[in-house]
């Protein structure tokens, strides 16, 4: 199912800001209570949903603006198994009912090499509109490793000159990892190392 246009009225417009499926939950709160989670019950995630996660993950910041970002959303069983079955770390996308592939058309970068800041904002945005929502999510890496990317090239037929950087499970949560606290004051320097 390709989901609807949606537009910046109906999709996060007034309560729906601070709102987000009927669960508040400010932005502090969301970074600080993320967690990856790799177990989910079989509750498909809805249209709207998937909606939402998208454009969040397209309000990433990205160099000169460039939104070099594309995102592959795959929920039927055969392609999520696949993509299991070639991630040596993604083998919860066997049971997630969603998965996003996070990729870069390489030739909308200003210069070489920012698309994967860019697509690491829209990822990290994803990963926490989906813990917003009440769903679990986990980051797969793909992109440097030749191996991955060629997989997942053949996999999901992209076109020359389109990278993926990510795959991200995405499911109702069936683990609900505590929040652990990572703050480091050694790696804070001021001024100077």
């Amino acid at each position: 199912m390709t989901p609807k246009p949606v537009t910046e009225n109906t999709l996060f417009s007034g309560d729906n800001l601070s709102r987000i499926g009927g669960m508040v939950m400010d932005a502090l709160e969301a970074l600080m209570t993320r967690r990856s989670v790799r177990a989910y019950t079989d509750e498909p995630v809805s249209d709207d949903q998937l909606l939402k996660i998208l454009a969040a993950g397209m309000q990433a910041p990205s160099a000169n603006n460039q939104q070099p970002w594309h995102f592959v959303v795959l929920r039927q069983r055969q392609h999520l198994d696949g993509l299991a079955g070639v991630l040596p770390f993604g083998k919860m996308l066997g049971q997630a009912p969603l998965g996003i592939v996070v990729c870069a058309d390489v030739d909308r970068q200003p210069r070489a090499g920012y698309w994967v800041q860019d697509c690491a904002a829209a990822t990290q945005n994803i990963l926490l509109a989906c813990h917003a929502l009440g769903l679990g999510a986990v980051w797969i890496g793909v992109y440097p490793r030749d191996e991955r990317v060629l997989a997942l090239r053949e996999l999901l037929s992209l076109p020359a000159g389109v990278t993926p950087l990510c795959t991200i499970a995405i499911g109702r949560p069936a683990e609900h990892p505590a929040p652990v606290d990572r703050f480091r004051p050694d790696r804070i320097h001021e001024e100077q190392w």
